[in-house]
């Protein structure tokens, strides 16, 4: 917006609602942040007082201390980064040799592939969440991390976006070393993913997120020693029946907020400019 197009008063009054619009949507969204971590720091009568002070008039930084009493956050969290890197590691090898098998290399009826592969994108994941549990049932792989390795391997929303960005690699990349000797492995290796860098930092920040937010999946193939953090603290935390004093589950709550809040707030730029680089080219 030029410094002359700024001086119109309808101007500055539309730019002054967007602006309004903006810091009212910044505040809805950070206020169940702040609200969870200063309910952490409340006294059970505070919590229950009506109406509820926004401020805990003394900061209780002992429900922390309490809370590790009730969950072992360390075993629960070690637990989720083992289910995280397992399944992005799956999940790119064989994901990316798929994509660029569909973008770069001559297979038999790939249009029909990708399409059988993207028309799953429409089925509901909950349709298929009893035949994946018998599955790995009959294959004895209940509470194994391969039961969420496993079907890591087969994402179809992950091969969209990875083939989406292979395809706009020039073909002649590929031709020229190939004409130099280089087998389709040292092409894909060598050429395809130091070029893929953004798209596939994206998939292991989406990975990421989606290993820390799980607790359903996980609460059916994995018993309690081995579930991640998300699961843990829904099973031993809030599932209704628990005596746990509210302020010491909002501990818990807070502690456990501080990893993805850190990883998304340094990593945002990848996950935008990755989405738009791996999106679908009319």
């Amino acid at each position: 917006m030029s410094r002359y197009d700024f001086r119109k008063f309808g101007v500055k009054v539309v730019y002054a609602a967007m602006v309004a619009c903006i810091a009212l949507i910044s505040l809805s969204m950070l206020y169940p942040f702040v609200n969870t971590f200063l309910n952490s720091l409340k006294s059970t009568e505070e919590f229950f007082a009506f109406p509820a002070p926004f401020f805990p008039s003394e900061w209780l930084w002992g429900n922390y201390r309490e809370s590790l009493t009730y969950l072992n956050i360390g075993l629960h969290f070690k637990n989720t980064i083992l289910i995280f890197a397992g399944n992005t590691f799956f999940s790119l090898i064989f994901m990316g040799l798929a994509a660029f098998s569909l973008s770069h290399l001559r297979v038999p009826a790939k249009k029909w592939i990708t399409l059988y592969f993207m028309t799953t994108l429409l089925i509901p994941s909950a349709s298929y969440l009893i035949p994946n549990f018998l599955n790995l049932k009959e294959l004895g792989l209940l509470n194994s991390y391969w039961a969420f390795w496993l079907p890591a391997c087969a994402n179809a929303f992950y091969l969209l976006l990875l083939k989406n960005f292979f395809d706009g690699i020039h073909k002649e990349l590929f031709e020229s070393a190939r004409m130099d000797g280089a087998s389709e492995w040292r092409c894909f290796i060598g050429i395809a993913v130091p070029l893929s860098a953004p798209i596939l930092m994206t998939l292991v920040l989406l990975g990421f997120s989606t290993a820390w937010n799980d607790f359903y999946w996980s609460s059916l193939v994995m018993q309690e020693d081995k579930l991640p953090l998300a699961a843990a603290i829904y099973t031993k935390i809030i599932y209704p029946g628990s005596t746990i004093n509210w302020n010491v589950r909002f501990a818990i709550l807070s502690m456990t907020l501080l990893p993805p809040l850190m990883v998304f707030l340094f990593f945002q730029r990848y996950i935008i400019r990755g989405l738009s680089l791996g999106a679908v080219k009319g």
